[in-house]
Parts: structure tokens; sequence; C-alpha cells
């Protein structure tokens, strides 16, 4: 029988006074409380003007930082930069992370629990449970405090631990007046998590040589491929009638919207694939006999496969369109490309954040990302953005969770990056 730690409350598991508790995790626990869900319905930036509330907050941490010049522009992306303290010529480093949370699970009065870890099962005050079965990493976070929600909601590490990691190195970076620096950007940027939190950065603006986005997921991770990605949306006309007169004359959306999604490849679905192979994910069926809109993503690390998977939906589309009469129609935007490419002739980036991780006793773990970040359209614009850890796990959903031990590395890691690019320079 395996052990199993109980989450009951949160003033009963909370093992630390607040005033004792660790200094990023206080941050990343205000940060958390904010429900940040983005909305891929909403057609505005943010898409949510609750994603304002967190910028705000942030606002004002970066003030009273005295980083004065820190702002928040009507689309809800919240700038700042700390100018260089020293002669060198040192490149601008921009560091970002996004502050909505993913459309997939509520975000709404996320209860955080914090506890150290003592091995087995972990359940949570909703009754569900953290199987370590299920989770083997688990072994691996024996005797850290983690941090989880109470299950009724996702935890939000994604991405605001990346929030917590920026702010608290900051934090640190401005009281020694000793550490000298180059140019440090600064942005949290609102709707990544439905693709589109790049969409209106300011990249000139922004001011920076390069830059890294925080949300990455285990300890060390380090990441400069990812999905090429693109929206899929489907939209079926049907014919409704009484049922009790419907012969050869009623269409059901609904049977070609099932239809539809029997004919994508059963090899080809997020459950069946992994490392470099993409998929295509039904994400939501809606309608009736009337009509029904299926939504739908498409991912390929290999920009060839990409084309091909685009292609096949619509040929998929022609050949039901030819036996439903013209009933279907379907539209494909794209979302974002692999950054490889760019990152490829920048690469002295990544070996950059390499040497730094080394340096602070993180083994790096170059992966490809099974997604996509703001970072790989940013690199598409001209601001060059590999991927770095947060430390988080099981992200965008009830069994989330986070070792505060990660997230001080990552602040560890952003002050390291600073100074080995002096050193570098």
């Amino acid at each position: 029988m395996s052990q199993c730690l109980t989450i009951l409350a949160f003033d009963v598991i909370l093992l630390q006074k607040e005033e004792k508790m660790n200094s990023i995790s206080k941050r990343f626990i205000n940060y958390v409380k904010f429900d940040t869900q983005s909305d891929p319905k909403s057609d505005t930036c943010p898409s949510t003007e609750k994603q304002k509330d967190l910028g705000n907050f942030l606002l004002k941490e970066l003030h009273e930082l005295g980083l004065e010049n820190a702002y928040m522009d009507k689309n809800g992306y919240v700038y700042a930069h700390l100018e260089k303290n020293c002669e060198e010529d040192i490149p601008a480093i921009g560091f970002i992370a996004h502050m909505d949370t993913a459309p997939d699970f509520s975000g709404t009065n996320v209860n955080p629990q914090v506890f150290t870890y003592k091995g087995g099962d972990i359940e949570l005050k909703s009754e569900r449970i953290i199987k370590r079965d299920d989770f083997p990493f688990l072994d691996d976070l024996v005797g850290q405090e983690i941090i989880t929600s109470d299950g009724n909601t996702l935890l939000g590490a994604d991405d605001k631990a990346g929030i917590a990691i920026i702010l608290e190195a900051l934090s640190e970076i401005v009281k020694d007046q000793e550490f000298k620096h180059g140019k440090i950007c600064i942005a949290f940027t609102p709707d990544e998590e439905i693709g589109r939190g790049a969409d209106l950065f300011d990249v000139d603006g922004f001011g920076a040589d390069f830059a890294y986005t925080f949300d990455g997921g285990p300890l060390g991770e380090l990441e400069f491929e990812n999905f090429n990605g693109a929206a899929v949306r489907v939209e079926i006309d049907g014919v409704n009638i009484h049922p009790g007169s419907a012969k050869d004359i009623m269409v059901n959306s609904l049977l070609i919207a099932s239809e539809f999604i029997e004919n994508l490849p059963r090899d080809q679905r997020p459950s069946t694939t992994e490392g470099y192979e993409g998929f295509y994910h039904v994400l939501e069926v809606s309608g009736t006999v009337e009509k029904t809109c299926i939504e739908l993503i498409i991912r390929d690390h290999d920009r060839k496969k990409f084309e091909a998977k685009k292609c096949f939906i619509k040929d998929l589309t022609d050949k039901l369109n030819k036996k439903y009469k013209n009933l279907i129609r379907t539209s494909i935007k794209d979302s974002y490309y692999n950054m490889r490419e760019i990152i490829e002739k920048n690469i002295h980036i990544v070996e950059l954040a390499k040497k730094s991780m080394q340096d602070i006793g993180i083994r790096p773990l170059v992966t490809a990302i099974r997604g996509g970040t703001d970072g790989a359209s940013l690199s598409f614009k001209g601001l060059p953005c590999p991927n770095l850890f947060t430390g988080g796990y099981n992200y965008h959903g009830p069994y989330e969770l986070i070792p505060t031990e990660s997230m001080q590395k990552g602040k560890e890691l952003m002050i390291k990056i600073l100074e080995n690019a002096r050193k570098v320079n």
C-alpha cells in the first residue's frame, strides 16, 4: 500500500508561518490568487480584462523596486527596464513571463497548499489524488517544499512561477549595488495560453538584443525548439426537420462532425504521440442538428509535416463536402512556428544559458517543447528568445505542482546569466 499525504486545509498543511515563508513562495502565492484565465473566444487584447488586475499589481511592485519607467500599455502588456550600471558594452538582455492561465481548467479562487513532500501519493482537499504511480517524478521531490492547489482549480505555476522568478531576481539585483550588469529588460504578457501573447508585443520598445522566457517545466529545461502550430475551426451546416418526417430530408450536422473527427488519423493524437511526433487535437465540439462547430489544433515540429497536416484537413473538408453538398466550411490560422531556425543563427544565447546553469549546479536538459511559447513568435519578430525552466509539473489542470527550490534556482539562473553575459563580453 502506498504512503498517502493528505491535504486537509491550507491552515493545517502550511508548515511555516507566512512571515517565515520563503520570499519567492510569498510572491508566487500572491500572484496565483489572481484569476487571469484567458479566453480564446474573445477578440479583445487582453482577452479578459481581469488579466490587467495582476498587471497593475506587478506594476506596483516594479515601481517599489525603483523601476519608475515601468508601465502597462492599453493591451495589458507590462514593460520595465533597469539601465546598465557599468561602462562595458554588454548586450541588453530581456526576461519575459506571461500573466494568463490556461482556459482548460478553472483558475478562480486558487487556494495554494504549501508543504514538505514526504513521499507517496498526495491526496488533495478536493479528493483528487496526485498518484506517485502516475507521476513517478515525485520520487525526485521527496524532502522538498512543494506547492499545489487544493485540487478544485489549476495552480497557475504556468506562468506565475516565471513572474515570481523574474521579480525575485530583480529584487536582489537592485539591492546589490556591487552587481554590475547591462541593460535588463522585463515584460509580462497577456494571452500566451491562447497563442496571442506576442501579437502586440512592442519588440522595438522592449529594447533587448535577445531574451529568455521563463515558461518551461522541470528544473534544468532549456528549449529552443517548439511545435509549428495552427488553429482549425470547422463549421458544419445541417438541415433540421421534425424527426417524424425527416426521411431523405434531415441532415444532422452533429453526425457529420463525428465523421470528420473519425477521419483524423488515430495514431496522431496527443495520447498516442511523444517527442518530435506531431498531432491533431480536438479541443471542443458544440452544436445541434442545424449547426455544429469543431475547434481543433494542429502541431508538428517539422515544417513540411506541419504543412502536410494542414493539407490533410483541407482535403478531408473537400471529400466530405462532395458527400454532403458543400455544408462544411474550414478555416485554418497559423499560431506560431518552430523557433529553431532563428535560434540556431544565435546559438550563443543558448550556450550562455547552458553555462550559467552548469555554474550553479544544474544539469541542462535541452528538449523540444511539445507546445509553444511567446518566445517562438518573438524570435520571428526579431527577438531571439529561448525558453527556460520554472520548475513546474502537470500544467493546465488540478494536479499541477511546483517545488519552491526550483523557483529559487530559476532566480539564481537569471542572475548568473547576467553575470556571465558581462564576463563573456
